[in-house]
């Protein structure tokens, strides 16, 4: 898995849920800013991670890179830790 396939997205978020076994939910926010009005508005979406080690908890900051279906929502995997427990 070290060698890189092609240009896979990536993003950076912050976990809200580690229950499930060896998955985690990331939100990840962004900034758009809309059509008329010209004001930025965040935008939120989550995502289903692989947490092959089961290392993350929840409020950790990560990085997750996108990759071949793991199961029915799974389309990404946590490539690393930037911070631990942002949210205390």
């Amino acid at each position: 898995m070290n060698s890189e396939r092609g240009n896979q997205k990536t993003r950076t978020g912050v976990v809200t849920s580690d229950k499930m076994d060896k998955t985690v939910v990331v939100k990840v926010e962004k900034l758009v800013k809309h059509p008329t009005y010209k004001k930025y508005i965040k935008r939120r979406v989550t995502y289903k991670a692989h947490d092959e080690n089961n290392e993350c908890g929840i409020g950790d900051k990560v990085t997750i890179v996108e990759t071949r279906p793991l199961s029915r929502d799974k389309r990404w995997r946590v490539r690393e830790i930037l911070e631990k427990n942002v949210i205390v």
